[in-house]
């Protein structure tokens, strides 16, 4: 990094040109900092209110020197990049941040998993299994059901599924993709929550108010923040933050998704090295959202308050329900965030609003 702080008129490059890409590079601009997009399409959201787009795949060699050439630093708007990426990055003087050890970790269930026991963070039991004899041996011994999911990929449901009874467990491996999978022993989950955090590169950590989540067919379609909880429950949650964070050496906002069980305990359930779906409330809710306080703390500024000023109810628009914008933006009460993206498909998420109340 050529300074630290970084000083405005820096600019950030950003591997991913979708929403989350979109929203860090507007909270960029308002600190005064440029935004380099590296992305496979050439007009994706994020690129269309970025200084720079960069076209390529995530481990392109030529892109990838680009983008070290114009940035500062380089975060990324999701998990899946290549490692090699991350590398090639820092050999060329671009630091990263995120740095590769999170992305390794967030990248595979099983690594996940043993990183967040190892770190203290408590989670359900579970067992790797390489094919679909192990499958069923590991199902039987977690008993049954047991929830499968690959090991690396897979999000909002996707590469997942229950197995019912043991014997069930090599066909669920074939209809996962026949690949690496992890077993999972089922949480009994009063609700599910999640917090969202940040680490500076000085080491000072950050916490939100936790968020309370519902999710439809595998994807997120509301989170209330801030969420009914106990002084004691909160403290769980920061206790568990700051752990992950001190234990990555991480630097930037990570979104923790947890599970209350009935005698109050927290499981984590997945982290995000990133920015998450489930912080959009703290765009309208907090004086510094989720975006800022992730520029604030790669480009190594102080990071901002967390505390919230409002009730947010945040629900996500999926498919042809960005549609009713007009209608959404009359509401005084409702804050409309829309995505860019140019095709509604069924499902996808073309945007949010934050609807706010007095706390």
């Amino acid at each position: 990094m050529t300074a630290s702080p970084l000083p405005p008129g820096s600019t950030i490059g950003i591997l991913g040109g979708g929403q989350l890409g979109r929203m860090l590079a507007l909270a960029a601009g308002r600190l005064g900092f440029d935004v380099a997009i590296l992305d496979p399409e050439p007009n994706g959201p994020a690129s269309r209110v970025a200084a720079h787009t960069v076209v390529g795949a995530y481990d392109d060699p030529e892109a990838l020197a680009e983008l070290a050439k114009l940035a500062d630093v380089v975060t990324y708007e999701f998990e899946n990049v290549p490692a090699i990426a991350v590398e090639k990055l820092t050999e060329l003087g671009a630091p990263v941040a995120p740095g590769a050890r999170a992305l390794a970790v967030a990248q595979d269930r099983v690594e996940e998993k043993t990183f967040l026991n190892g770190a203290g963070a408590p989670t359900v039991a579970f067992i790797a299994a390489d094919d679909g004899e192990s499958a069923r041996e590991a199902v039987a011994a977690l008993g049954a059901p047991a929830l499968m999911k690959t090991r690396r990929e897979g999000y909002d449901g996707k590469g997942q599924m229950w197995v019912e009874h043991a014997a069930d467990a090599p066909e669920a491996f074939n209809k996962v993709g026949a690949k690496p999978v992890i077993l999972e022993a089922p949480a009994d989950f009063v609700r599910e929550l999640s917090v969202i955090a940040a680490r500076g590169r000085d080491g000072e950590i950050a916490v939100y108010p936790m968020a309370e989540n519902h999710h439809e067919k595998g994807v997120l379609r509301r989170s209330f923040a801030p969420a009914e909880v106990s002084k004691e429950m909160a403290g769980q949650a920061e206790r568990i933050a700051a752990q992950v964070l001190t234990a990555l050496d991480y630097v930037g906002v990570i979104g923790i998704e947890l599970f209350e069980l009935k005698d109050g305990k927290l499981l984590v359930n997945e982290i995000a090295p990133r920015v998450h779906n489930t912080g959009h409330w703290t765009m309208d809710g907090c004086e510094v959202d989720q975006f800022e306080q992730h520029i604030r703390a790669v480009a190594g500024w102080p990071l901002g308050p967390t505390h919230a000023h409002a009730k947010v109810e945040m629900l996500n628009l999926l498919g042809k329900e960005a549609d009713g914008w007009a209608k959404l933006a009359g509401e005084p009460e409702t804050r409309v965030h829309l995505y860019g993206k140019r095709d509604a498909k069924p499902g996808r998420k073309m945007g949010h609003v934050n609807r706010l109340k007095p706390l």
